[in-house]
């Protein structure tokens, strides 16, 4: 068994490293899809860094393009948009580590309330301002949000708050446990909960401005959901969880080949040789892995796109790198590989990858690890 190595040797400093480049365009062209479905306000939701893209050039290109909130999980995400000169109106609504009432005045920022436990603790707490808050129900998905039984102590609490001074009520909020399925009638329980909510809320007295439901799926397939504002997650960076729209992908994902070989029929890649040539081969190495964002366990369709064709990925990943066969073409070193990127060229999409993988389109792109460079394209 011989091998071949690659005979173009550049220079470490000639190669880029892997790179995610974030698309401002794309995400401008999904909020106008998403206008087009609504009348109501849209918050553009930039948790998880932006689903990957980077929260900061999601927030501003969303912003400019017409959405008139933003969606975070904690308060420590809305201070950084502060700092980068958002001023649109931003909520938080998981706020894993607690809520700092002063942090959240200060910086102008909208708490979510799930809980009678949870309003009581910022009621406890000194402010310089009264916090808007948003009450978080429970619509039917068991996982956040006050449950239904609660909903008269929180929306008493929450009036008798108001009363001191302390807080200040500007929303309602639940969630679609079923809208995936772009499907009205599985919506229909959770809209109704919501109807129920604001109900309570105006004969408490409470004089809320805004309610919403709606994230992405809803958005795209659900009118009946939108209430006063709808949320645009995953939808900003191109993924539409309901199947039903054709949305613009907002990332490329590119890394450089650093390591090229001809090699016999016959030999095995990677640990454990799980994958051997069939016949005498190119194989190029790609300085990505699973502590990257690869997905450790994809089907042996997995691909990537060199030189304007689709060319296999073989054998296991690896944790910093995975081996690409390139058939008849030797790669030199540096040759930039696309692993995924928009759904209009050669290359796979965040959905493929998906789809290789066993999962949603969501983990690829959240997934995407601090040692591959970010820019926007």
């Amino acid at each position: 068994m011989t091998s071949t190595l690659g005979i173009s040797r550049p220079g470490a400093a000639d190669l880029l490293p892997p790179t995610l480049q974030t698309i401002p365009e794309a995400i401008g062209k999904n909020i106008a899809i998403a206008r087009r479905r609504t009348r109501s306000r849209i918050m553009a939701v930039v948790k998880a860094d932006g689903y990957g893209h980077g929260a900061i050039t999601v927030a501003r290109a969303a912003v400019a393009a017409g959405a008139e909130w933003l969606g975070t999980t904690d308060i420590a995400e809305a201070a950084r948009l502060r700092a980068a000169g958002l001023t649109a109106p931003i909520l938080t609504w998981l706020n894993p580590s607690g809520v700092d009432a002063e942090a959240a005045a200060t910086g102008r920022i909208d708490i979510a309330v799930g809980s009678v436990d949870e309003l009581e603790a910022l009621l406890a707490q000194h402010s310089p301002a009264a916090l808007r808050i948003h009450l978080h129900l429970d619509t039917g998905m068991a996982r956040e949000g006050c449950p239904v039984p609660e909903w008269d102590a929180l929306i008493a609490g929450a009036r008798q708050g108001e009363r001191r001074g302390k807080v200040r009520v500007v929303g309602l909020m639940g969630h679609l446990p079923l809208a995936d399925q772009a499907d009205p009638e599985a919506n229909a329980p959770a809209v109704s909960r919501m109807r129920r909510a604001g109900n309570a809320a105006r004969a408490a007295e409470l004089d809320v401005p805004l309610t919403h439901l709606a994230a992405t799926s809803g958005t795209l397939t659900d009118p009946a959901t939108h209430f006063g504002m709808v949320r645009l997650g995953a939808g900003l960076v191109g993924i539409d969880p309901s199947g039903t729209t054709e949305l613009h992908g907002a990332s490329r994902l590119t890394a450089p080949v650093v390591h090229s070989a001809t090699v016999e029929a016959g030999t095995p890649v990677g640990y454990g040789g799980t994958y051997v040539t069939g016949t005498s081969t190119n194989l190029s190495v790609l300085p990505l892995g699973y502590a990257d964002g690869i997905p450790r366990e994809i089907s042996p369709d997995a691909s990537v796109e060199i030189h304007g064709g689709r060319h296999r990925v073989v054998g296991r990943v690896s944790m910093d790198q995975i081996v690409v066969d390139t058939g008849a073409d030797h790669v030199p070193l540096g040759t930039t590989a696309t692993v995924f990127g928009p759904p209009d060229g050669v290359a796979p999409t965040i959905r493929d990858w998906a789809r290789w993988a066993g999962t949603i389109p969501h983990t690829i792109v959240t997934g995407i690890g601090p040692r591959v460079n970010r820019t926007i394209a």
